[in-house]
């Protein structure tokens, strides 16, 4: 698995180099077999937001410009990642005041508009994330939650996101939130804490591999 996710992002032309941190031997272990670059970082995080930091200033240490590097977190679970949803979201940074970004998808059935497991995102005008939520928003007032589609175009969130080595410095030593806590949502920390997450619209499906039926869903594709 980690090395499907491994070999589709070194697809990516945006990529200096590819690394997978982890805090399991035995992934540290498969990944040198395999020929991959691997990072061994703490058991302790709390989120993988904070595992890639310990893995980004193992690399290259804090006495560098910080802000000069771009750091792309993929999960390894996610075999069927696109490099081009990769390469779209790092031209997010052409932006200099670009600090974080992350991808998302028009929503384009009622079940997932409705599912508290799909995380649903409003962007503004800007680009910009406006809020996160596991709830069907905006409230479209007025119709029957059938016709909510067809009156409003809704976003979920793709999770994979992409910091400025000196943004993800920062936000890792912020504490948790209020909405964070009420949502189970990490992003929102950094909205509330007045963080922009710059959002770029794609095409790409994220399916993730959470438990063994999930395998079902990408047969054949790997």
């Amino acid at each position: 698995m980690i090395m499907h996710v491994y070999g589709q992002a070194k697809k990516a032309s945006c990529f200096s180099d590819v690394v997978v941190a982890t805090d399991d031997q035995r992934i540290f272990d498969h990944v040198i077999e395999k020929g991959g670059k691997v990072v061994m970082t703490s058991p302790e995080h709390p989120s993988g937001t904070d595992r890639v930091f310990e893995a980004i200033m193992s690399l290259i240490g804090d006495s560098q410009d910080l802000s000069q590097y771009v750091v792309i977190n993929i999960q390894g679970d996610e075999p069927l990642i696109d490099p081009a949803a990769i390469e779209a979201l790092a031209h997010c940074f052409d932006r200099p005041e670009t600090g974080i970004a992350t991808l998302i998808k028009k929503i384009d059935s009622d079940e997932e508009l409705f599912d508290e497991n799909v995380v649903k995102v409003i962007p503004g005008k800007a680009r910009q994330a406006l809020y996160f939520s596991r709830s069907a928003l905006p409230f479209i007032r007025g119709k029957d939650t059938s016709d909510w589609r067809s009156a409003f175009s809704f976003f979920k969130h793709i999770g994979i996101y992409a910091y400025r080595a000196d943004v993800l410095k920062e936000i890792t030593a912020l504490d948790p939130s209020g909405l964070e806590s009420a949502e189970g949502l990490e992003q929102l920390r950094w909205l509330e804490n007045g963080f922009s997450i710059h959002v770029e619209e794609t095409d790409y499906e994220s399916i993730s591999v959470d438990k063994p039926e999930d395998l079902l869903k990408i047969t054949n594709k790997v």
